[in-house]
């Protein structure tokens, strides 16, 4: 093995430009899909029967197709619609269309937004009676014990199954790779390895990266879940 070529300062730059690429997609696609499922996950659990069956619809979509094929409709296919590209430079939102980046966020988010509001939904549903009816008892409105009881306790309680679903973003964003001047770890090893075909080199460093990533990613959660989720540990005797 050749690892002398991975350490080049100009493969590293390389490595690092990835880095930068997947650290700020991950981020990015998470926070938006947060909102997303934020959204979502109220109107499975609060809406009307006709917009829980809309969104219901786009989750079954979204969780029962792969990632790289929702990668593949928003790049290959809506973004090089001649109707969107005829209104690349001039109408919003179809100007953000022929950047890269924006049609892999796009998906990423649409895709954690799916999965994440299916787990907060339950998690809402899974609320405790007592929880409410004491809050109902207090005087709370409908919209305050949402507020202020189920929302807090269903997020807290679902720190464990999303901190999977961060993860395995991480793990996702290597489909970026796919999308044409999209430089994520995944395309700089895939670079080093046709300029100097070095496969286990440069696709090991990379994976060495993503488990550097989910290390941190997953103590972050372990530190959440010991803080928030104190109250649901076994006792000790």
């Amino acid at each position: 093995m050749n690892w002398a070529v991975i350490f080049e300062p100009a493969n590293l730059a390389l490595y690092g430009e990835g880095v930068v690429t997947t650290l700020w997609l991950l981020g990015s696609s998470l926070a938006v899909g947060a909102v997303l499922a934020l959204v979502f996950a109220l109107a499975l659990t609060n809406g009307p029967a006709p917009v829980r069956w809309l969104v219901g619809a786009y989750t079954y979509c979204i969780r029962g197709t792969p990632l790289l094929i929702q990668v593949y409709l928003i790049y290959y296919g809506l973004a090089q619609l001649e109707w969107v590209q005829a209104r690349w430079d001039d109408v919003w939102p179809w100007t953000h269309f022929k950047e890269p980046f924006f049609c892999a966020l796009l998906a990423f988010s649409l895709n954690t937004a799916g999965y994440t509001a299916e787990m907060l939904a339950g998690a809402m549903r899974e609320t405790a009676h007592g929880e409410i009816e004491a809050a109902q008892a207090m005087g709370m409105g409908r919209w305050q014990v949402l507020r202020r009881v189920v929302l807090p306790s269903a997020i807290r309680r679902t720190l464990p199954a999303y901190s999977n679903e961060v993860v395995m973003m991480l793990h996702s964003t290597s489909l970026a790779s796919t999308v044409p001047a999209m430089m994520d770890v995944t395309a700089a090893a895939s670079r080093i390895y046709s300029d100097f075909y070095l496969p286990f080199e440069a696709y090991l460093f990379a994976a060495a990266i993503y488990l550097s990533i989910t290390f941190v990613l997953v103590g972050g959660f372990k530190l959440a879940e010991k803080r928030y989720l104190a109250h649901l540990a076994p006792r000790q005797h």
